[in-house]
C-alpha cells in the first residue's frame, strides 16, 4: 500500500532534505511536486488543498526558520500533517457496553463485509480475549449466510443460524437474546450490501440500526476505489451514525488515496485495514505508523507486533541455540525460516516495515518476490531428510530428481543451494559471536544489495527469527 505515493514523495522530499535554507521559492516548488504526488494517489481535492495549505503555513513559520536542519524540519512537518489528515491517533473499538456489545457492518456489495466480520471476530478473540458471536442478516445475497458460517468455523467462533425467509431485524434480535443467554461479550452483525441511492435498502438498514442500537457501526469500503471510497462513506454517514471505517483490500492499493481522504471527508476515523485474504490479515489503523511508512521511514512497531504474534518462538529459539552451540544450520532450518517469513506476510510486507527500505522496495521487488520463496520451499520439500541435513551430498542425479519432484529446473535447485550456502556462512559468523561481521555480510545478501553494506539502523528489529532476510539476487 502507498507504494506509488511513497516513491514520489520520497524523491521530492529527498531534494529538499539537504537544503541549509528554505525559501518561499523552493518550498513552493516542493509543494507543487507534493500536490502532484497526492493527485496521482487519488486523494480527494479538498484534502489536498487543506494539506498543502497547512504545510506551507508551517514551513514558512518560525519552527523552520530557527531550525538547524530546515530540510529535515520540512519533512517532519509533512509527516505531522499526514498524520493529522488520517486522524489524531489510533482509535480502537468502543466495547464499553452491557454485553453483548453489538457491532454492525455496513457498506456496498463486494466491499468485503462478510470477510471483515470473520477477520474482526478472530482479532477480538485472539487479541482482545473476547467471546464473540457472529450473525448474518444478509437475506439477499445467495450463500452469504453459508459464507459467514464457513468463516466462523475457520476462526473458531460461533455463528448464530439464520435463513433468507427471516427479516433482518428479527434475525439480529434473536441473536442478541442468544448472546445474552450464553454470555457473549461481542455480537458482530453482517448486513446486506446496498447502494446509497437505493432508498428502500437504506431505509431497511436505518430501521435495523434503530432496533439494534449498536455501540459501533463500521462502514466497510474497498480501498482500491480511491477517493470514491471517501465519497461513498460520506453518503452512508449521512444516513447512518457511523463510528468508524474499515478499509479492505488495502494491500492491493498502491495509491493510498482512500486512507488519506476518508477521515477528512467523513469526520470518522479509519479503525482497521484489511491487508490480505487470510483471516488474520486485519491491522489496527495507526496514522503515525502509516505516515512513517509513506515517507519510507518504516514501521518497526508494527513489525515487532507481527513478530510477537506470528513467529513460532520455540522453532526460532531451537535454531538460535543450535547456532550458538556451533551446530550446522541445515536445509530443514532454512525451510522453517521461509515459513516464518510467510507467516509474517512475506518478504514485501517485511521490507515495507523496515526503516530505510522504502526507496529500495521497487528495485528489489522482482528479486525478493514471494513466489521465489514458495519455489524454494517446494525444492526443499522434494528432498529426503538425509539431503536436508547434509546438502553437500546433493549432486547431479539427485538434483535432477529434486527438480522433477518440485516442478522446477536444475538451475533453480542450484540457485537455491547457493542462497542456502550464503545463509549458512552468515549463521556461522553469528554462531561465533561476531555479530558486527554478520550484519555487514547481510548487506550483500539482500536482493539488490544494501547501501552502506548493512541493514538500516544496524540490523533487524529485536525478536526476528535468525536469518530472516538473507538472499542473494539472481
Amino acid at each position: 500500500m502507498f507504494q506509488n505515493l511513497s516513491d514520489r514523495l520520497g524523491q521530492t522530499l529527498k531534494n529538499i532534505s539537504g537544503k541549509g535554507r528554505l525559501t518561499e521559492e523552493n518550498i513552493k516548488d516542493t509543494l507543487r511536486e507534493v500536490r502532484m504526488a497526492l493527485l496521482e494517489a487519488d486523494v480527494a481535492l479538498p484534502v489536498i488543498k487543506d494539506f498543502i495549505s497547512k504545510v506551507k503555513e508551517r514551513a514558512l513559520g518560525i519552527e523552520v526558520s530557527k531550525s538547524l536542519q530546515p530540510g529535515q524540519m520540512f519533512i517532519k512537518i509533512v509527516q505531522s500533517e499526514l498524520e493529522q489528515a488520517m486522524g489524531d491517533g489510533s482509535e480502537g473499538l468502543n466495547l464499553a457496553a452491557t454485553p453483548p456489545a453489538v457491532i454492525m457492518m455496513a457498506g456496498l456489495q463486494g466491499a468485503g463485509k462478510t470477510t471483515s466480520v470473520g477477520k474482526l471476530s478472530k482479532y477480538l478473540t485472539e487479541r482482545e480475549k473476547k467471546k464473540v458471536l457472529v450473525v448474518s442478516a444478509d437475506v439477499y445475497r445467495p450463500a452469504a449466510i453459508q459464507q459467514l458460517q464457513t468463516l466462523s468455523e475457520e476462526v473458531g467462533v460461533e455463528c448464530y443460524p439464520s435463513n433468507i425467509m427471516q427479516k433482518p431485524v428479527d434475525i439480529v434480535n434473536a441473536a442478541i437474546d442468544h448472546a445474552k443467554m450464553k454470555f457473549f461479550d461481542v455480537l458482530l452483525v453482517d448486513t446486506a450490501g446496498r447502494l446509497a441511492v437505493d432508498e428502500k435498502m437504506m431505509d431497511e438498514i436505518k430501521q435495523l440500526h434503530e432496533a439494534v442500537n449498536p455501540v459501533e457501526t463500521l462502514f466497510v469500503v474497498d480501498a482500491m476505489t480511491g477517493q470514491d471510497a471517501a465519497n461513498t462513506a460520506k453518503a452512508f454517514n449521512e444516513a447512518l451514525p457511523l463510528t468508524g471505517v474499515i478499509l479492505t483490500k488495502a494491500d492491493g492499493d498502491a495509491r493510498g488515496g482512500a486512507a488519506l481522504s476518508v477521515k477528512h471527508i467523513t469526520g470518522k476515523p479509519i479503525k482497521f485495514l484489511g491487508m490480505g485474504e487470510k483471516v488474520d490479515a486485519l491491522e489496527p489503523f495507526h496514522p503515525q505508523r502509516i505516515a512513517s511508512r509513506i515517507l519510507g521511514m518504516g514501521d518497526v512497531l508494527s513489525l515487532i507486533e507481527d513478530v510477537e504474534r506470528k513467529v513460532d518462538r520455540q522453532k526460532a529459539e531451537r535454531v538460535a541455540k543450535k547456532i550458538q552451540k556451533g551446530q550446522g544450520f541445515d536445509l530443514q532450518d532454512f525451510k522453517e525460516q521461509l515459513e516464518q517469513m510467510r507467516n509474517m506476510g512475506g518478504m514485501m510486507s517485511l521490507m515495507d516495515k523496515l526503516p530505510g527500505m522504502g526507496n529500495m522496495t521497487a528495485k528489489i521487488k522482482d528479486q525478493a518476490n514471494d513466489k521465489q520463496f514458495t519455489q524454494m520451499e517446494a525444492i526443499i520439500n522434494s528432498m529426503t531428510p538425509g539431503e536436508r541435513q547434509r546438502p553437500d551430498v546433493i549432486k547431479g542425479s539427485r538434483k535432477k530428481r529434486i527438480a522433477a519432484g518440485s516442478g522446477t529446473q536444475i538451475q533453480d535447485v542450484n540457485r537455491m543451494l547457493k542462497q542456502f550456502t550464503q545463509m549458512q556462512k552468515m549463521m556461522k559468523k553469528m554462531g561465533g559471536g561476531n555479530m558486527k561481521k554478520m550484519m555487514r555480510g547481510m548487506g550483500g545478501m539482500m536482493p539488490g544489495g544494501m547501501p552502506g553494506g548493512g541493514m538500516p539502523g544496524g540490523g533487524m528489529p529485536k525478536g526476528l527469527p535468525p536469518g530472516l532476510g538473507g538472499f542473494r539476487k539472481k
